[in-house]
Order: C-alpha cells, then sequence, then structure tokens
C-alpha cells in the first residue's frame, strides 16, 4: 500500500518516543542499583505485603467482575426491560469518572457513617473503608467495563439457532446454557477477567482514599512507589516499578494468548 513506509517509520517512532524510552529509562535507573540492593528493595517485608494486597486484592476483584459481569451482559443483550439503555450506560460510568472522584464517593458510600458502610458494620460487624476489603470494593469498582464490554459483544454474534436446535432435543435452559453457551463467551470471559485483572493491578486513584494506607495493612503497591519517590529514593522506586512493569508484560501476554484462544474458537 503507499505510504506503508512512512506510516510505519511514524509508528516505530512514536512507540518508542512514548512507550519504550520511559519504560527503558525505568530499567537504566534500576540498573545503577547492585544485585542486593536490588533484591533488598523488592523483597522487603512491607514491599511484599504490599504486593500480597496489590495482586490478592486484584485477583478478588477481577473474579467477581467475572461472575457478576457475564450476568450483566447476559441481561443486557438477552432481555428487553425499561430503563436498559441507561443501565447499559451507566457500565461505563468507572472509565468515564476520575479515580480521585470514584475513590472519594466509594470512601463517603462505605465509611462507618456512610449510607452503606453503617448498615454493612452495624449488621454484619464488617469495616470496609480504610481496610482491605475497602480496596477490593474499589478494584471491583474499576474492573466491572471491561468484564461486560468484552462478554456483551459475543453474546450479541452468538447464533441462537445453536440453543433452539439443544432446546428441540430435549436440553433444559441450565443445560443449554451450560453445554451451549457458556462455552461460547469462556474465552472473552476469561480475556474480560485478564483485563479487570491487569488494571486493578495498577489502580491508584480510587484505592488510596478507601485503602487507609497502612503499612502492612491497606498499602497497595503503586502507593509504596510514590512513597519512595517522595523519600528521593528514585532507584528503589524504580526497582519495585520494574517488578510490576515484569508483571504487566506477563498480564499483556496472557490477555494477547486468550484473544489468540477466543480467535480459534470463533473460527476468525
Amino acid at each position: 500500500m503507499p505510504g506503508f513506509k512512512l506510516s510505519l517509520g511514524f509508528t516505530i517512532f512514536y512507540l518508542t518516543l512514548i512507550v519504550l524510552i520511559p519504560l527503558s529509562a525505568v530499567f537504566l535507573k534500576t540498573f545503577t542499583m547492585t544485585w542486593e540492593g536490588f533484591w533488598s528493595a523488592v523483597t522487603s517485608e512491607r514491599v511484599v505485603a504490599s504486593y500480597k494486597l496489590t495482586f490478592g486484592a486484584a485477583l478478588i476483584g477481577a473474579s467477581i467482575n467475572a461472575f457478576f459481569g457475564g450476568i450483566v451482559a447476559w441481561v443486557l443483550v438477552r432481555y428487553r426491560f425499561p430503563g436498559k439503555r441507561l443501565i447499559d450506560a451507566l457500565v461505563d460510568l468507572p472509565f468515564a469518572l476520575p479515580t480521585a472522584v470514584a475513590g472519594i464517593t466509594l470512601t463517603a458510600l462505605y465509611s462507618s457513617n456512610g449510607w452503606f458502610g453503617r448498615y454493612i458494620e452495624g449488621m454484619l460487624g464488617l469495616k470496609v473503608a480504610f481496610t482491605p476489603v475497602g480496596v477490593v470494593v474499589a478494584l471491583t469498582f474499576i474492573g466491572l467495563p471491561f468484564v461486560v464490554r468484552t462478554v456483551q459483544p459475543v453474546l450479541e454474534d452468538a447464533e441462537r439457532e445453536l440453543e433452539e436446535a439443544a432446546a428441540s432435543l430435549g436440553a433444559s435452559s441450565l443445560q443449554t446454557f451450560l453445554r451451549v453457551v457458556f462455552p461460547t463467551i469462556l474465552p472473552s470471559l476469561m480475556t474480560g477477567f485478564a483485563l479487570a485483572f491487569a488494571r486493578a493491578t495498577g489502580e491508584y486513584g480510587s484505592v488510596i482514599f478507601i485503602a487507609g494506607n497502612m503499612p502492612m495493612v491497606s498499602e497497595i503497591t503503586p502507593l509504596f512507589i510514590i512513597t519512595k519517590l517522595e523519600q528521593y529514593d528514585y532507584a528503589g522506586a524504580t526497582a519495585i516499578a520494574v517488578v510490576m512493569l515484569v508483571a504487566s508484560f506477563f498480564m499483556l501476554l496472557t490477555i494477547n494468548l486468550l484473544q489468540a484462544w477466543a480467535r480459534g474458537k470463533s473460527g476468525k
């Protein structure tokens, strides 16, 4: 095609300027440390505690979204009801809402005197705000659209004839869903799960307000990186950032493999 060399050169230049150079700077700064210093920075007790909270809460939040997000996508595709367009638009709210606003709102709702928090704490004895539970709530909130918007188009393109054929052969609604519909949406569901998990591991704005940021308890890794920068420990901050970056690469690889699997399953 005409202009291929020029457009390819512009693409490589743009990606190098915006992506590769900043990421390379992170690695180059980390390389100024000795191996002992790097290992000490990324495996200290406080950092490991932040890893456990960040990845653990992201995993729980993505799992919740995989279940309920699939239900939301199913309802939006398969049923007609008043207010459907409004609910469909609200799914994208976490995308449009500034993360700091989301964090403040969730904190106000789930604090001890908030609309939801007072009843949850009073009836169940469960404190949400300023605890790891609050981190899970925030990460669940920001991850929902990834699952819904990944599963929704697959359900819309699903062949209804297969479900009708299964029903005509005597299959119940549950059997039809488990053996016909679910295998079709499983690749997209797993892709949405991976995207929500990847997004949650790097979340900062919506979490710092509701987490409480207590060391060893409710301190996430992105916040710990900011703390290192405020202490002018740039090498220590980039060392932790490298660990998160490597984890992000693995998650990106997983997402690409899931998408390739989904294309293979759909025959495209």
